[in-house]
């Protein structure tokens, strides 16, 4: 076929198919009206490729796994691993291997969600598609669809590929999953303008939504990765993954720290061989003894399994973590971009206003059900007490294509939303929608079509009365109206009345149905279009609206009272976004911007900007993307929730991606770090409550270990400096290490919520975990546990107590300091000097009774004291031990105090 050369390029941005006419399409893609010619479509399956979203390239499971090895920290722990082997402690060299490996294997799995998120989005594609090709109708698999194909759709169906509308007989498609929008758009042959939005496009029908309603038929013009799917997935695939907050902190911190162990371990090595005199193989055993009491073996365990934690809390939340470092960011959120259509609000629209020609009642309650109430200047009123509702809530629910059923204490739509909405609005006048049919029975019904943008139904009662219903557009309705009801009088129409609060609802973000009633001849038995015409007797306007969810507000109140901004970025129009926001109290909600003027801003442009506006509308992936990647440049840690396809790329770049659990996609479940299993935007919260308590809680725990690992190290150095005798061993010091101080640190991740954790701004990311505070404060402690160590040591020494004596009650002055100091610890500035500091945490009590055991074992059993080099001490020195435990809590109490009172 000559005009195969004229197709178009592999990028189908190359050709905005919505703004040309059906003959220009028809010409650009080489096609006629009865389709391909089986050759024709061969060639082009040959040249354009299978209709299918290709796999990502991977590398093979042994480089991804040896690559995780490539990290700072990890270096830490393979050097701690070599010194347990030189001091042949097989056992403790054993568990830290282990951690390496266990972090190794998490880090593999980890790296596979995305993979697993391409092949969600692949997974999108129909499986089967109807096209007409040789002028024949058959059915193909959808992977073999090419440009200039021609598909049938009908209801039911997933669309398998871009199409060109070319013919619509009611013909709609729910797009959310691409644009956000929660009402399914009637589609349409005429051409858009080339510059309208991705929703606003409603002669395309995109692959992977769904026909909700109708039939029709359109022209392949993009397939595979040329899809608006396609692109999704092609900007997911080069998204690097984004790193936390903590990893970037742990990652300097461990830098430096390994930097500073070993300058201390070489310069202590060379001062003891070349000052004092030691052997080369005894500072060589002395420099490793070192190096092991200052590399915190256990933190990144100690991490890995405080966010374990923190995961099997958030499951109680409704919040599951898929990727754990995603808990300890949550704590620093400064901005959640939100959807809005099943996130903020029910993902169900529902009556919230009816207008008559006197009144404006109000409708509460939302989604499909039976809880809600009718008012009037905001007092309850019957429905039953005004006739003209009466006549309003019987053409909602006659003129109905749609049923509600009750099943499993729930109410469930089959049919349109709003036709569910109007089904839901009898509910709550208590009206038996099954009694009400009945009592009058459909004779005969015009069905909606685009064309006519209306719906009418022809009902008699038993007793002989004839009613036709009419309901639709706004304008239409009115156009076909020539009276209203008023005061229970039909009176002539004021057209200029209706349309201001047409505009009015508009305005408010509301989707305006227009309802119209005629009493018509007695035993009509069929409904003609010359019967709506004209002289129908206008009801009311109902302005619809998908609701809020009742949290809603509290929740984004209480991000605000978190110093955390809620931004909106939706699909819908801007007067629609701006309504719910409103209603669900997000600041600054009045201006807006959209899709057209995000596409004429450049990231920068955009960054500079965007602390002036919460709400975008009409958005595309790209927006999406673009709007993340401009609060980032701006320093914010961004969390992004979203349900559909569409939101899969912003997922992906946010610091923290939030999925639906119930109505979200595969595909962004599988992208995002966060599942929320009630799809509830209050869930958030919680979830970030127990963020910031999981920081908290590392932060105590680096600040637990920093100083008893400091305080070893200062025996140690100090010992060699002076020419003394070690106060304690290289494998004791791997004792303290990796069965009390894990031990006693992992209590700390057990500490619940600090009151007032939600009242704090986030925390800067860029606050390094070295503060100048953990600096102090582990120097002062480290110092307090060498005066204690060292001079019960020196003590005993003068006392002519034997070596292992000696250094068996230096281990228990180090191991009484770390349990005084656990204490202080659960605060890292108020005073746990009170009952809840003392006895508020079971983890802490139960840890350190279990340390005073494994301290007896290690003191008296025999096999211990030939294992560890220990021995036998007298009561006296558990008295020594206990006063200084004591003094280094009081201490330390008094130090906190000394800074609440200097910065209050």
């Amino acid at each position: 076929m000559n005009g195969e050369k004229m197709m178009p390029a592999q990028s189908p941005s190359q050709y905005a198919w919505h703004a040309f006419t059906i003959h220009e399409v028809f010409n650009i893609l080489n096609t006629q009206s009865d389709g391909l010619s089986i050759d024709a479509a061969k060639n082009r399956l040959e040249i354009y490729g299978l209709n299918v979203l290709k796999p990502p390239k991977k590398n093979n499971l042994i480089i991804r796994f040896f690559a995780q090895f490539n990290h700072i920290l990890i270096y830490v722990l393979m050097a701690s691993a070599f010194a347990a082997l030189m001091l042949k402690h097989w056992i403790d060299m054993s568990v830290i291997l282990g951690v390496v490996i266990i972090n190794a294997v998490i880090g593999v799995i980890q790296e596979g969600k995305a993979e697993r998120a391409l092949d969600a989005i692949r997974h999108m594609l129909s499986l089967k598609a109807t096209v007409i090709r040789d002028g024949e109708r058959m059915i193909i698999p959808a992977e073999s669809l090419v440009p200039g194909d021609i598909v049938l759709l009908k209801s039911g169906n997933k669309v398998p590929a871009d199409l060109r509308v070319l013919d619509s007989k009611n013909l709609q498609i729910q797009e959310d999953i691409l644009t956000g929008e929660s009402l399914p758009v009637e589609k349409s042959i005429s051409p858009i303008p080339v510059h309208a939005e991705l929703g606003g496009r409603s002669c395309m029908a995109y692959s992977g939504t769904l026909v909700t309603y109708g039939k029709g038929m359109g022209i392949v013009v993009a397939t595979g990765e040329n899809t608006e799917v396609g692109r999704i997935g092609a900007m997911l695939a080069e998204l690097p993954l984004m790193t936390t907050p903590l990893l970037r902190q742990m990652n300097v911190f461990s830098r430096w720290l390994t930097i500073a162990i070993l300058i201390i371990a070489v310069f202590t090595f060379l001062f003891g061989l070349y000052f004092r005199d030691y052997g080369m193989s005894t500072m060589f055993m002395a420099a490793v003894g070192l190096a092991v009491a200052a590399i915190p073996e256990g933190l990144p365990a100690i991490i890995t399994i405080t966010l374990a934690i923190g995961v099997t809390r958030m499951a109680e939340r409704h919040a599951i973590i898929r990727r754990l470092p995603a808990v300890e960011t949550l704590g620093s959120i400064t901005v959640i971009c939100t959807d809005k259509t099943g996130t903020l609000t029910m993902n169900e629209i529902a009556v919230q206003d009816i207008i008559t020609s006197e009144h404006r009642f109000i409708v509460t309650g939302t989604g499909y059900s039976d809880a809600g109430d009718f008012k009037l200047d905001s007092t309850s009123i019957d429905p039953d007490k005004f006739s003209v509702l009466k006549q309003i809530i019987n053409a909602a629910i006659l003129c109905n294509d749609a049923a509600l059923i009750r099943k499993d204490e729930k109410w469930h739509l089959h049919g349109n939303p709003v036709d569910g909405a109007l089904l839901s609005l009898g509910l709550k006048a208590k009206r038996d929608l099954h009694f009400e049919k009945q009592s009058y029975p459909l004779v005969d019904l015009i069905p909606f079509e685009s064309e006519h943008k209306f719906m009418a139904t022809l009902h008699h009662d038993h007793m002989g009365n004839d009613y036709l219903y009419v309901k639709g557009a706004p304008e239409r309705i009115i156009s076909m109206c020539s009276s209203q009801l008023s005061n229970n009088q039909i009176v002539p129409i004021d057209k200029n009345y209706w349309r201001k609060e047409i505009e009015l609802l508009a305005n408010q973000g509301r989707r305006v149905l227009g309802i119209a009633m005629r009493l018509t001849a007695a035993k009509k038995n069929d409904l003609r279009f010359s019967d709506v015409e004209g002289g129908l007797t206008m009801l009311a306007l109902l302005g619809l609206l998908d609701q809020p969810r009742k949290e809603a507000f509290t929740a984004v109140s209480e991000c605000h009272s978190a110093g955390i901004r809620v931004i909106m970025i939706t699909g819908d129009h801007a007067a629609t976004a701006k309504a719910v926001a409103r209603q669900v109290g997000i600041e600054n909600c009045e201006n807006a911007l959209d899709g057209r003027e995000l596409d004429a801003l450049s990231i920068d442009e955009l960054a500079a900007i965007i602390d002036q506006f919460n709400i975008y509308a009409r958005t595309s992936p790209e927006h999406k993307l673009k709007l993340v990647e401009a609060l980032q440049n701006r320093g914010h840690i961004v969390a992004m929730t979203g349900d559909g396809i569409n939101d899969t790329p912003a997922l992906k770049r946010a610091d923290v991606g939030i999925a639906m659990g119930k109505k979200g996609t595969e595909a962004a479940k599988e992208t995002a770090e966060i599942i929320l299993t009630d799809d509830n935007f209050a869930s958030i919260i919680s979830a970030i409550k127990e963020g910031r308590t999981i920081y908290n809680n590392l932060r105590k725990t680096i600040l637990y270990i920093l100083p008893t690992n400091g305080g070893e190290t200062l025996v140690i150095m100090t010992a060699i400096f002076l020419g003394w005798i070690l106060p304690i061993t290289p494998v004791q010091i791997l004792w303290v290490n990796m069965i009390t101080a894990i031990t006693l640190s992992l209590s700390l991740a057990f500490e619940p919520a600090e009151k007032n954790v939600m009242k704090r701004p986030p925390r800067k990311t860029d606050k390094p975990i070295l503060s100048p505070l953990l600096v102090w404060r582990s120097m002062f402690v480290s110092f307090l546990m060498l005066i204690g160590s060292f001079g019960l040591f020196l003590l005993a020494r003068e006392s002519q107590i034997a070596i292992d004596t000696a250094r068996t009650i230096t281990v228990n002055t180090l191991v009484m300091g770390e349990i005084a100091y656990l204490l202080n610890s659960r605060r890292i500035l108020g005073s746990v000097f009170n009952w809840e500091g003392f006895f508020g945490s079971i983890p802490v009590i139960v840890a350190i009774g279990i340390i005073l055991i494994f301290q007896i074992f290690f003191t008296y059993a025999p096999w211990m004291q030939k294992l560890f080099g220990t021995s036998a001490i007298d009561s006296i020195y558990w008295l020594y031990i206990a006063v200084f435990g004591i003094c280094l809590f009081l201490l330390v109490e008094l130090e906190k105090g000394l800074i609440r009172l200097l910065n209050p």
